[in-house]
């Protein structure tokens, strides 16, 4: 009964993360959007986990944690290297 309400949470909220992915008006919000999608689906996987008793989504839930985290550092470094080209132009 748990297991089922906390993959519900975990849909609702990927799902969450979709409708803005999908709608968010800059690159930021895309970015927070694939974040929330991809800790929803690895926190999806380590309860369906905990609930067989199973080892065998650790090394996907290692490789989702891995792309994440890389894919949020280089959108992090894309967006700062935009915003300080555009802030400074006019200092030159």
């Amino acid at each position: 009964m748990i297991v089922a309400v906390a993959i519900g949470g975990f849909a609702f909220a990927g799902l969450c993360g979709l409708y803005r992915l999908v709608r968010g008006p800059s690159l930021a919000d895309r970015m927070i959007a694939v974040e929330v999608v991809l800790v929803s689906l690895a926190g999806a996987l380590a309860v369906d986990a905990a609930n067989r008793q199973s080892e065998t989504f650790l090394v996907t839930l290692i490789v989702i944690a891995l792309v994440g985290l890389a894919g949020t550092f280089a959108a992090s470094r894309f967006l700062e290297r935009d915003v300080g080209a555009a802030g400074h132009r006019g200092r030159q």
